[in-house]
């Protein structure tokens, strides 16, 4: 992947761009987390797709004003970021809150997104779950121990993490305002409407990625999303956690790209 820089309402938002194909896929990541998180999938997109992958603003080597991040605000910083890049269509695939940022933005502009892939969105879920506060904690006090054990739990496998992944979760809450933009962020999420009613409005074929033992966003709240949005199809992945496309990448980038290439 290379990496690149572009200028958004006057801060540096960093991304990494991948393949040749005329169709471009954007790859949006959760919480706290950036670009790399993807680093695993993409070789296994690239083929098919000229791949877009940026660090949100606020989040891993982008600028992180000290402003109110809210899930409004992430919207429209993906539609100036789009644009900025001059992509008019798109396939999408986001990720928890990469997930909710992924649907809030296609329910205003459908006819732009070609088809959207949501991994664990939130958007519905309101309460706090063990591994979420494990996550937040890791967070505010971020060393090697407290990443580790958040992870660990987050995957919900029992198998170790990646120490590429928790060294760089560390490093990029280290980083100046990054606690800010993760703590706004929370707030906003817990703040923000439920997403079912914009779910409605999303007429781009999607499709739902759930690890079955997702101990962050449990798969229960699927419901709430494949009944919601109206052509929509669901794809459990077994004994995955929070981010499958990181624990099962081949499988995850397998169904992905039947239901994008169908």
């Amino acid at each position: 992947m290379e990496e690149k820089f572009v200028k958004i309402d006057g801060n540096r938002i960093r991304y990494f761009e991948s393949g040749s194909s005329k169709q471009t896929l954007v790859l949006i990541h959760g919480l706290g987390a950036s670009s790399e998180r993807w680093k695993y999938v993409v070789p296994l997109f690239e083929n098919d797709f000229h791949v877009i992958v940026p660090d949100l603003i606020g989040f891993g080597h982008s600028d992180k004003p000290i402003i109110d991040y809210t899930i409004d605000y992430f919207s429209n910083f993906l539609e100036k970021f789009l644009a900025s890049l001059n992509i008019q269509n798109t396939f999408i695939i986001g990720s928890s809150l990469g997930g909710q940022v992924a649907a809030e933005y296609t329910s205003t502009h459908c006819e732009s997104v070609e088809k959207l892939i949501l991994v664990s969105p939130s958007g519905v879920m309101k309460q706090s779950t063990p591994a979420l506060d494990a996550y937040i904690m890791a967070a505010l006090y971020p060393n090697a121990q407290s990443a580790k054990n958040a992870f660990e739990t987050m995957e919900g496998s029992g198998k170790n993490v990646p120490a590429d992944i928790v060294d760089g979760f560390v490093t990029r809450m280290k980083l100046p305002n990054a606690k800010h933009a993760f703590m706004s962020t929370l707030l906003g999420l817990k703040n923000s409407d439920l997403i079912t009613k914009k779910l409605a409005d999303i007429s781009s074929p999607t499709l739902i990625i759930w690890g079955t033992d997702d101990p962050v966003i449990p798969i229960a709240f699927a419901d709430d999303f494949t009944s919601s949005i109206k052509n929509c199809q669901f794809y459990e992945m077994n004994e995955c956690g929070h981010t499958p496309y990181v624990q099962e990448p081949e499988k995850f980038a397998s169904h992905a790209l039947k239901f994008l290439n169908n």
